[in-house]
């Protein structure tokens, strides 16, 4: 444990810039794909002359 200890206080503390580009790119991706998804999430394919299930709760937009 001792050794541990000496490894992380040795390094600087320093998080590698590879780490955190990945963690910005994907947060990137994940916001874009996720804005799309949600724009496009009137009623899925071949569903958009049907009833709403009545386990579906329905969301005023004005709220």
């Amino acid at each position: 444990m001792h050794l541990l200890l000496e490894t992380a206080a040795a390094s600087g503390n320093q998080f590698p810039l590879a780490f955190t580009l990945v963690y910005v790119v994907g947060f990137i991706a994940a916001v874009t794909i996720g804005s799309i998804a949600w724009y496009n999430s009137k009623r899925p394919a071949g569903w958009e002359s049907k009833d709403r299930p009545d386990f579906v709760p329905k969301v005023d937009k004005e709220s």
